[in-house]
């Protein structure tokens, strides 16, 4: 089993703290709130938020996919910090086994840059292919634009 690693980074005119509890700490109640077609629910199966709690996403009908389970393995609110790993889905993954994603908030220019590492952990003898980690980051920058959008709209929220 080998790991392939991918980085990207996004910039916003909000707050770090902010995009962490919307993103991250109160995502569960916030994002059906403001995707309400694309993710109908989001849930812990586990835990109530901390470190070894486990988060399902459950998705809209439109959705390509119908859940996803991620276990939460750090937190650190005051670094801006959150690490957390893929653990089930109803999509079959043939080339991967979980995918450990690590994401840190820091200020920049009154706003923030939101960096998220993704270790892609493939099965032996597997190839990732490139449209998979694709259709992943264009799943992780719409979200992040849908948050963006709805904190700049609502500067009260997480204030």
């Amino acid at each position: 089993m080998g790991v392939v690693t991918y980085s990207q980074e996004f910039t916003s005119t909000v707050a770090p703290s902010r995009m962490l509890m919307d993103l991250v700490l109160d995502s569960h109640n916030v994002i059906p709130k403001i995707v309400p077609g694309g993710i109908k629910s989001v849930e812990f199966t586990k835990g109530d938020g901390g470190v070894g709690s486990i988060k399902q996403t459950n998705f809209g009908k439109s959705a390509h996919i119908k859940y996803t389970k991620h276990k939460i393995g750090a937190l650190d609110v005051e670094n801006l910090y959150c690490k957390y790993t893929l653990i089930e889905s109803d999509i079959k993954f043939d080339e991967i086994d979980c995918i450990v994603l690590e994401v840190k908030f820091t200020s920049a220019n009154g706003g923030c840059v939101w960096k998220v590492t993704s270790d892609y952990h493939v099965k032996e003898g597997a190839e990732l292919k490139e449209d998979d980690i694709k259709q992943g980051k264009d799943m992780a920058m719409g979200l992040f634009k849908t948050v963006e959008e709805y904190l700049v709209a609502n500067p009260d929220v997480c204030a």
